[in-house]
């Protein structure tokens, strides 16, 4: 029987209007703009924003330097590549050019045999 416990109506509105004036003398009881402990918190918080903007910036900074620097290393290697296979072109030219006047030498030393034997019949 829950209608016994006194729980009226106005028991209820009166409760929630003492809740609605406590919640309400709290909030002026709150120190305003101009008051030292929250220009103090405003400061400190103002610090701590810019402190993290400065990490950030440096942060940022960081990851460029090395992004240039693994560009730089890319660079130098696509380089150093392209110049072992220049080289190694130039070479294979000259074995294919050596290899050349091998074959040209033996053809001409037959050759050259041939007309001897050719002289010899004679």
């Amino acid at each position: 029987m829950s209608f016994l416990n006194s729980n009226k109506l106005t028991d209820r509105l009166d409760a929630a209007a003492k809740a609605r004036d406590a919640m309400l003398e709290r909030f002026r009881a709150r120190p305003g703009a101009d008051d030292a402990a929250v220009q103090a918190r405003q400061a400190e918080r103002r610090a701590i924003a810019v402190a993290r903007e400065a990490r950030v910036a440096e942060r940022e900074a960081q990851r460029k330097a090395e992004a240039e620097r693994r560009a730089e290393l890319a660079a130098a290697e696509a380089q150093a590549a392209a110049e072992l296979k220049a080289r190694e072109a130039e070479e294979a030219i000259e074995r294919a050019r050596l290899a050349q006047a091998k074959q040209k030498e033996e053809r001409d030393a037959r050759y050259a045999a041939r007309k001897a034997k050719v002289k010899i019949r004679r």
